[in-house]
C-alpha cells in the first residue's frame, strides 16, 4: 500500500513538473503588451489592419490586386490583342499574333513609428491593437498613396515599372491644365481625349474634396445649368476622394486613368516591436524637439509590412494640373 501510495504521489509531483516547462502559449487575449514587445500583430487583429489599409487606400480602390508569395513576383500581361480578318472562301486565313510583355513587382517595407504614454503597456495585446488600428492603418494607406500617386519618398521609383501615376502622366504629355479648355468639363473631356488616344479606356479619377467645389461651379454657359449635379460621377467617371495628406495638390486637381494598368500586392503580415528608451529624430515636440521616449515616460510602437506597386503603362494616365497662374 505504502509502495502504491509513493509511486502516485511521484507521478502527480512530475506530472506538475512537467507542465511548469511547457512553453506558454501566446494568447493576445491575456497576454499584456509590457510582456510581448516584438511579433507579429496578432492574426485577427493584423487582418483587420490590413482590412482597413485596403478600405483606406485609394490605390488599392481602383488598382488591380497581385497576390504576391514573395518579395518579388514577375508576370505576363497582354500588350496587344489577337486580330481577326475578312477572307474569301479560298484564302488561308492569317495567323493572329498575341504580343505579351513581362512586367515585376517588387514588395519594399513600409514602416510607421507611433509613440504613446506609457499606459497602454498595461493593455492586453488584442485590446491594445484594437485601440491602435485606426492609426496604424492610416499611416500606411496615407504614405503608400503619396508614394504610388505622386513619387513622394517612394522606394518604387528606381523600380523598371515603378513610375508614380503623376510622374508617369507627365512623362507621356499626359496634363491639361484648369483654364486651359472652355469649361471644366472641356478639359475633363481633352484629357481623357489624350488617354484614349494612347487606346486605352479611362475608368476612374482620384481628387480631394477641394476638388468638389470645381464640379459644383461648372456651369454650362448657355443656359447655366450645372454639369455634374453627382459628385461621385464625373462623364460616367467614378470619382474617389483621397485624403489631403495622401494626395499633392500642388500637383494636380485630379487624377485619371485606366486603373487595370496599376497593380500592388501585399505579401505577409503586419510585423511590430515596442521601445521604451529611444530617442524619436523623426517625430518633434511643439518647441521642435526630438521626442526622447525615456525622459516623458512614453514608449513607442514599430509596425511594418511588405506593399508592392507597379505602374505597368504610364500613358494609361492623366492629371488636371492647377491653373497656370501669369504674373
Amino acid at each position: 500500500m505504502a509502495v502504491a501510495l509513493e509511486t502516485s504521489l511521484v507521478t502527480s509531483l512530475l506530472a506538475v513538473n512537467i507542465k511548469q516547462f511547457e512553453e506558454q502559449t501566446y494568447t493576445p487575449d491575456h497576454v499584456l503588451m509590457q510582456n510581448a514587445k516584438t511579433g507579429l500583430i496578432p492574426q485577427e487583429e493584423g487582418g483587420l489592419i490590413i482590412e482597413d489599409v485596403i478600405k483606406g487606400s485609394t490605390i488599392m480602390k481602383l488598382a488591380k490586386y497581385e497576390p504576391m508569395t514573395k518579395p518579388k513576383k514577375t508576370f505576363s500581361f497582354k500588350a496587344k490583342g489577337a486580330g481577326a480578318y475578312w477572307v474569301s472562301e479560298t484564302e488561308v486565313i492569317k495567323t493572329s499574333t498575341v504580343e505579351w510583355l513581362t512586367a515585376s513587382m517588387q514588395a519594399e517595407k513600409l514602416g510607421v513609428i507611433i509613440p504613446f504614454s506609457k499606459e497602454f503597456l498595461r493593455y492586453t495585446a488584442k485590446d491594445f491593437f484594437n485601440e491602435v488600428k485606426p492609426l496604424i492603418a492610416e499611416a500606411f494607406y496615407q504614405t503608400f498613396d503619396i508614394a504610388g500617386l505622386f513619387g513622394t519618398n517612394s522606394p518604387f521609383a528606381t523600380h523598371t515599372s515603378g513610375k508614380a501615376i503623376f510622374t508617369g502622366a507627365t512623362d507621356e504629355g499626359n496634363l491639361i491644365a484648369l483654364g486651359s479648355g472652355a469649361d471644366l468639363q472641356d478639359e475633363v473631356f481633352d484629357l481623357m481625349a489624350l488617354i484614349e488616344a494612347g487606346g486605352f479606356t479611362p475608368d476612374g479619377m482620384v481628387a480631394t474634396n477641394a476638388f468638389k467645389q470645381n464640379l459644383r461651379r461648372a456651369r454650362n454657359a448657355t443656359n447655366g445649368e450645372r454639369y455634374y449635379t453627382n459628385l461621385n460621377d464625373v462623364e460616367g467617371l467614378a470619382v474617389t476622394y483621397s485624403k489631403p495628406e495622401a494626395f499633392d495638390a500642388t500637383k494636380a486637381v485630379a487624377l485619371m486613368g485606366d486603373w487595370d494598368y496599376a497593380r500592388y500586392g501585399i505579401l505577409q503580415n503586419i510585423e511590430y516591436a515596442v521601445s521604451e528608451d529611444a530617442q524619436l529624430s523623426s517625430i518633434v515636440d511643439a518647441a521642435g524637439k526630438p521626442i526622447n521616449l525615456f525622459e516623458r515616460d512614453m514608449f513607442a510602437l514599430r509596425a511594418t509590412m511588405h506593399i508592392g506597386y507597379m505602374n505597368i503603362k504610364p500613358d494609361a494616365f492623366g492629371a488636371l494640373t492647377p491653373a497656370v497662374v501669369t504674373p
